[in-house]
C-alpha cells in the first residue's frame, strides 16, 4: 500500500522530465551534456528552472548582442559563448530587472537575479572544466548583494486567532459563499492544522496518502524534496483535526473518487488529490479574512512552526531536521536571529531601579 504514495512522487516526476525535455528541444544540443551531469544531484524540478534561467539568458543575447541577432537559441555555438565578456554579464544583471517575455512583462529583485546568476555560472563552469571554454565569464561578474528579510511568521495570539476564526468562519458568511466554505470547511482545518503542528511542505501534504498517517505514533510519513522518506510527528490538536477529516468528509469523499484518487488524503470537490495550487490558495484567502496585516502563504505556516520549535528547544540542529533542510546553514541563516531578540526581550524586563 505504501508504494501509492511513491507512484504519486514519481508520477509528478515523470512529468517534470517531460517538461524538461520539451524545454531542452530549443536549446543548443551541447546543453544536453550539461543537463545529464546535472542529474545525479537535482530533482528535476530544479532542473527545469535551470533551462529557464538558460533560455533567458539565450534570448537576452539575441536580443542585446548584435553578433548573434540572427540566430536561433539552437543555433548559439560555445564558441559565442566563448567570445562574451563580463561587460555582457553586467547588461544581462541589468536586463534581468525588466524585460519582455512570451508570458509578458517580467521583473527581478535581487534574489530572483542571483538564483539566474547562478544558473549561468554553473552553467558555463561546466564547459570551462570541459575545457570546451576558456573561461566561466560569469564568475568576473559580483552577484547582486542580497539583504537578509526578517521571517514572517505568525505569533502565538496570530495562530489562536487563525485557528478559531476559522472553525467560526460561517457565522460571517451567507447564502452560497456559507455553502461552500461548510463543504470544505473540515478539511481546510485540518491541512491549516498540519501546517502549524508539524512544518510539512506544501509539496510534502498534497502527496500525503491516508495510508501514510499513524495514529499509533502520531505520525505521517512524508516524501521530502529529492524522493527521501521522512516521518514527522504531531501532537493531539493535530490528531483532532485529522481525525475530524479523515472520519467525516474524507470518508464520504473517498467513496466517490476519481479512480487512481483513492488513497489521496486530501481531496478537492472535484474528488481528486488537492493541488498545491489549491492549498497556496485556501490558506492566501483565510489568511487576507483572519490576519490581514500579514501575507500568509503555507511556507509562512511552515515558518511559524519553525519558529516556534526554535524557541521552545533553541536546537537549530532539531529545526534543521524537522523541516528537513539539508544544511543547517540554511536554517541558522534563517533562525539565529530569533535567539538575539529573545535575549532583546530578556534585557528589557529587569529594571534595576523604579522609574523616578
Amino acid at each position: 500500500m505504501a508504494g501509492k504514495n511513491h507512484s504519486y512522487h514519481e508520477k509528478r516526476e515523470t512529468g517534470y522530465i517531460l517538461q524538461l525535455r520539451g524545454l531542452l528541444a530549443d536549446l543548443p544540443p551541447y546543453a544536453r551534456d550539461y543537463f545529464r551531469a546535472l542529474e545525479q544531484k537535482s530533482s528535476a524540478k530544479t532542473r527545469i528552472s535551470y533551462a529557464y534561467d538558460l533560455q533567458v539568458f539565450l534570448r537576452f543575447l539575441i536580443e542585446k548582442n548584435p553578433a548573434l541577432k540572427d540566430k536561433s537559441m539552437k543555433d548559439i555555438s560555445l564558441k559565442d559563448l566563448d567570445c562574451l565578456t563580463s561587460i555582457d554579464i553586467e547588461e544581462y544583471q541589468e536586463y534581468l530587472k525588466y524585460y519582455e517575455s512570451e508570458n509578458g512583462e517580467q521583473k527581478n529583485g535581487a534574489s530572483s537575479i542571483a538564483r539566474k546568476m547562478s544558473s549561468l555560472r554553473s552553467f558555463l563552469d561546466y564547459y570551462y572544466k570541459k575545457e570546451l571554454l576558456t573561461r566561466n565569464v560569469a564568475m568576473q561578474v559580483d552577484m547582486p548583494k542580497l539583504h537578509e528579510k526578517a521571517i514572517i511568521h505568525l505569533e502565538p495570539d496570530e495562530v489562536a486567532i487563525f485557528l478559531d476564526s476559522l472553525e467560526t468562519y460561517e457565522k460571517e458568511l451567507t447564502g452560497k459563499k456559507k455553502d461552500f466554505f461548510l463543504k470544505t470547511k473540515v478539511r481546510d482545518i485540518a491541512i491549516v492544522t498540519l501546517f502549524l503542528g508539524t512544518g510539512i511542505r506544501v509539496s510534502e501534504c498534497v502527496g500525503l496518502d491516508l495510508n501514510d498517517v499513524n495514529f499509533r505514533e502520531n505520525s505521517i510519513r512524508i516524501i521530502r524534496k529529492g524522493g527521501n522518506e521522512a516521518v514527522l510527528y504531531f501532537g493531539e490538536e493535530v490528531e483532532k483535526a485529522l481525525l475530524d477529516y479523515i472520519e467525516g468528509p474524507r470518508a464520504q469523499t473517498a467513496a466517490q473518487a476519481l479512480p487512481g484518487e483513492e488513497n489521496a488524503l486530501f481531496f478537492s470537490l472535484q474528488k481528486k488529490r488537492i493541488s498545491v495550487h489549491a492549498v497556496e490558495n485556501l490558506v492566501e484567502k483565510y489568511a487576507k479574512e483572519f490576519v490581514p496585516q500579514k501575507k500568509i502563504t503555507p511556507h509562512k505556516l511552515r515558518s511559524t512552526f519553525g519558529t516556534s520549535l526554535y524557541q521552545e528547544t533553541e536546537d537549530i540542529y532539531l529545526v534543521a531536521d524537522v523541516l528537513g533542510h539539508s544544511d543547517v546553514g540554511t536554517t541558522r541563516k534563517h533562525y539565529a536571529a530569533i535567539k538575539d531578540q529573545n535575549r532583546r526581550k530578556a534585557a528589557q524586563t529587569i529594571r534595576l531601579r523604579e522609574n523616578g
